[in-house]
């Protein structure tokens, strides 16, 4: 009898064990079968999720907002070219939230297209873009309903929306109309913070705010702040921007032709600047990185934006620095590309598309030029290739087919390249 119990007990036992593995079998194979939720940790700094910056305004003013088929028209291209992380700027218009919409929408009609947002939330002082003088010390009345359409958004869309970025430039001195204090980005970044601690944000949504490598501390020690510190702490990660670009004028030590490369070839003087103007950026991340690392903080550091224009008729252009054209901004997409790939940084190259609302009055103004796109629809040199190769075929910008500019004749194009002035005959700007 106690024979038969214990062969009983025995056969229990293996009976128990054999469906306990058919069990953890059967929930690692549904485990495998359900897609994981996609983080911004995944994304970020991974080569294979490409970003930028995008608007997609087409008109003279945002007054006039991109329709949903216009929005589906550029994820079309992006997608094309392999970007899969786009970057906006505010939510107070349409664009963000029908953006939004339109990707959900093509998510719907096709399972395999996949695109990110990175959603800015526009902050700004007291009477900014206002006939009052603007007071810095004193935040917008505004900004909290700005904050408030953000986190509804990222809300309602969770399956894109991945970061949230408060401010937009908006520490920074040199943008006059509407800087404000690091205490008012780091006051609403914590608000951010809070909100997912208490679970009403998703909680691997990361925040951050989009500023000039100087308001990260890599530049003028007057930014060197308490609050900033204290920012840099609060935030998942660093999104910096710089410009190689802009600094042909303000800053221009290494733009201009040193004497030992004067006897060089044209062709060479200009692979030789634009090799220079990578090594600026390099140095300005290298120097954000630095000083977030002195203050014990070591997180990850991207590039919120960096961009080279094709067309200035102003301080950038023939009677200027000669930084601006076709050719240079190839040059400076495929360095910045190779490098941040390579380095693991998501570099938010600006921008996608030519928007002509942000010089108004200027139609040849260098910020209506930053595009890798026309606004028809014209592939510019740094996309020519991607156009041998049939990448955009079938696709159209404003119903016009992807074709290149200059017609794709690229002697035509070397026609409005200019070399960049000698070093030792360069003037500092004022």
């Amino acid at each position: 009898m106690k024979s038969a119990i214990k062969l009983f007990l025995v056969f229990l036992v293996i009976l128990v064990t054999h469906a306990c593995k058919e069990k953890k079998n059967s929930t690692e194979d549904h485990q495998s079968q359900t897609p994981q939720e996609v983080t911004a940790k995944d994304i970020l700094g991974n080569p294979e999720f490409t970003a930028i910056s995008y608007g997609g305004y087409r008109a003279i003013s945002r007054d006039v907002q991109p329709t949903l088929e216009e929005l589906k028209e550029d994820m079309r291209l992006l997608s094309a070219m392999g970007i899969k992380i786009v970057r906006t700027y505010n939510v107070q218009l349409q664009q963000a939230s029908n953006l939004l919409k339109a990707i959900r929408e093509m998510k719907e009609e096709d399972s395999s297209f996949e695109m990110y947002v990175m959603l800015g939330a526009w902050i700004d002082c007291k009477n900014a873009w206002t006939d009052k003088e603007p007071d810095h010390l004193v935040e917008s009345e505004q900004n909290e309903a700005e904050i408030g359409r953000a986190v509804a958004l990222a809300n309602a869309y969770p399956d894109i929306v991945k970061i949230v970025a408060v401010g937009n430039e908006a520490m920074v001195k040199w943008a006059t109309s509407y800087y404000v204090q690091p205490s008012v980005i780091l006051k609403w970044v914590n608000h951010l913070q809070a909100l997912k601690k208490e679970g009403k944000l998703p909680k691997n949504l990361w925040i951050t705010s989009s500023d000039d490598f100087a308001s990260w501390g890599g530049g003028d020690p007057e930014y060197h702040t308490k609050d900033l510190e204290e920012l840099i702490k609060a935030v998942d990660y660093i999104s910096m921007h710089t410009y190689a670009y802009h600094n042909t004028h303000y800053n221009p030590a290494f733009w201009g032709v040193p004497e030992d490369e004067e006897k060089l070839v044209d062709i060479a003087k200009i692979e030789g600047a634009m090799l220079r103007a990578k090594s600026f950026a390099m140095s300005q991340y290298e120097a954000v990185t630095k000083h977030m690392k002195s203050l014990g903080v070591d997180k990850p550091v991207h590039i919120g934006e960096t961009g080279w224009a094709t067309v200035s008729n102003g301080q950038y252009g023939p009677k200027g620095s000669k930084a601006t054209d076709e050719f240079k901004e190839a040059l400076y997409h495929k360095h910045m590309r190779e490098w941040t790939n390579k380095a693991g940084i998501s570099c938010f190259y600006f921008e996608a598309f030519n928007e002509k609302w942000k010089d108004a009055h200027n139609k040849q103004g260098s910020e209506n030029h930053f595009g890798l796109f026309t606004l028809e629809g014209q592939a510019k040199y740094a996309l020519w290739d991607l156009v041998d190769q049939g990448v955009f075929d079938g696709l159209t910008r404003n119903g016009n087919p992807i074709t290149k500019t200059y017609n794709g004749n690229l002697e035509a194009l070397m026609t409005d390249v200019l070399v960049p002035p000698l070093k030792r005959e360069q003037t500092v700007a004022q």
